[in-house]
């Protein structure tokens, strides 16, 4: 008896902390909240045209994040597995869209590169923790990713982009 009430204590004691770190602000079959930032080369890109017509993970990161350039490799092979597939209701497929919560660019282009992160939406207003788009997307912690359709509405969210690969594969044509 004493191990049941030590198991459901240790229980409510873990999922109590994974609550901690679940995202509220967004809400799920709601519309993505519009971002229109930077990218590295001044560019300014907008995540509604960008989502126009395809499936994307909407990856925050920042180069200074040790768990997110641990799990950037899996993020590349999960763009390289599926960039190319047919998706329901898809026409342009799937990409990813990175948002930085980098404050120094030159470190963000490096870890871009260090990391081959070779799909072409990177965006950030350099803000760090005081970023517009985590005060958007209620982000307070990195990874963290959001699956949006091409209706534009947020249909997952996760606490690393590489674990959308599943969603994914229910959406494939």
């Amino acid at each position: 008896m004493k191990k049941f009430f030590a198991l459901a204590a240790l229980c409510f004691v873990t999922s109590s902390l994974f609550a901690q770190f679940e995202n509220t602000k967004i809400k799920l079959g709601e519309k993505a909240p519009e971002l229109r930032f930077d990218n590295p080369s001044g560019e300014k890109l907008e995540l509604s045209k960008i989502a126009k017509d395809r499936v994307v993970l909407l990856d925050f990161w920042a180069s200074w994040c040790r768990p997110c350039r641990m799990a950037n490799p899996r993020l590349v092979e999960l763009y390289d597995r599926y960039k190319d597939k047919t998706f329901k209701n898809a026409k342009l497929g799937f990409t990813i869209v990175s948002v930085s919560l980098d404050q120094r660019k030159e470190a963000w282009e490096k870890a871009i590169k260090d990391d081959k992160l070779v799909w072409p939406y990177h965006l950030s207003d350099l803000g760090g923790w005081q970023s517009k788009a985590a005060e958007i997307y209620g982000v307070e912690f990195v990874p963290q990713a959001f699956l949006i359709l091409p209706d534009g509405k947020v249909v997952k969210k996760y606490q690393s982009a590489e674990q959308a690969e599943a969603d994914l594969q229910k959406l494939l044509k």
